[in-house]
């Protein structure tokens, strides 16, 4: 009997959605920094096994959308609690159980199976998770609750075993030897975002957008051209930095988990460019790949 399905991971930001995506495919594939909003795009990481294959999908984290950007983002964890066989939604011991309601009041309402995963145990004890545990039992009694930490890697094989149970019988949606449906171009994208994220501060991330414009596979090396977009010509000073110090370190960081990732020498070119209210503009949100046409 082969099993196969798409189950999605939802969740706040801040709360290690993307760290247990990773644990879980076993590949880095979303971009994890300490700072909200930095999974934006839907990115599919695809496990296979003798008698199975699982599509996990992660979204953006859940906010409250303040330029169409958001609005964009959130249509991805819209459209991941319709088109999923399961539906996992990642809370924490930190953040509050009752955050974003209405999400929770949605997942009451499928009819397909809901894994609630309490991530970060280790940072709280055995007589505060229970409590939470039956917190949520109370929230979502419909949901399985699993206490786990994508971090530490602790009861991860738990929720596979659980994840494996409910997945529906099915041929697989992707070849055997696939393990997602990105391209090298958008890792390669997402690598310089993350690096952008861990050097800048304040607005500069969340201003910031990259685009390769070139990438050119040679028989011993990538070169790749990218492009930094941002809002106002005073982040443009701030990313490049005194002399190009900054954009130099960005390059060269990214770079490096380049190589690491596509096993491969990599050439990097960066340069930026101020677009003015990208976030709030159609035309280049659908350039950038945020709306669907």
């Amino acid at each position: 009997m082969y099993k196969s399905g798409f189950v999605n991971i939802i969740g706040n930001p801040n709360v290690g959605k993307s760290t247990l995506m990773n644990a879980l495919v076993g590949e880095r594939l979303s971009i994890i920094t300490s700072k909200a909003q930095t999974t934006r795009h839907r990115i599919m990481g695809i496990v296979n096994g003798s008698d199975f294959q699982i599509v996990y999908s992660d979204t953006p984290g859940i906010l409250s959308p303040r330029y169409r950007m958001q609005e964009a983002m959130m249509k991805l964890v819209g459209t991941a609690l319709v088109d999923a066989d399961i539906i996992v939604y990642v809370t924490d011991v930190v953040e509050q159980a009752n955050k974003h309601a209405e999400y929770i009041e949605r997942l009451n309402s499928l009819t397909i199976p809901v894994v609630v995963v309490v991530n970060k145990i280790d940072l709280t004890t055995p007589e505060n998770l229970e409590a939470l545990v039956e917190q949520w039992h109370k929230m979502a009694p419909r949901a399985l609750i699993i206490p786990a930490s994508a971090l530490e890697n602790f009861n991860l094989d738990a929720l596979l075993k659980k994840l494996l149970e409910l997945l529906p019988e099915g041929e697989p949606y992707y070849d055997r030897d696939a393990f997602t449906d990105k391209s090298l171009r958008f890792f390669a994208s997402e690598i310089i975002r993350e690096k952008i994220f861990l050097a800048y501060s304040k607005e500069i991330p969340y201003s910031a957008e990259v685009v390769v414009e070139e990438f050119r596979e040679e028989e011993k090396i990538y070169r790749i051209s990218a492009v930094i977009y941002v809002a106002r010509e005073s982040q443009k000073a701030i990313i490049i930095g005194h002399r190009g110090k900054m954009l130099k370190k960005v390059g060269t960081e990214a770079r490096r988990d380049m190589e690491d990732f596509f096993q491969k020498k990599v050439f990097l070119q960066t340069f930026v460019k101020v677009t003015p209210d990208w976030r709030d503009s159609d035309r280049k949100l659908r350039e950038f790949g945020y709306i669907q046409e």
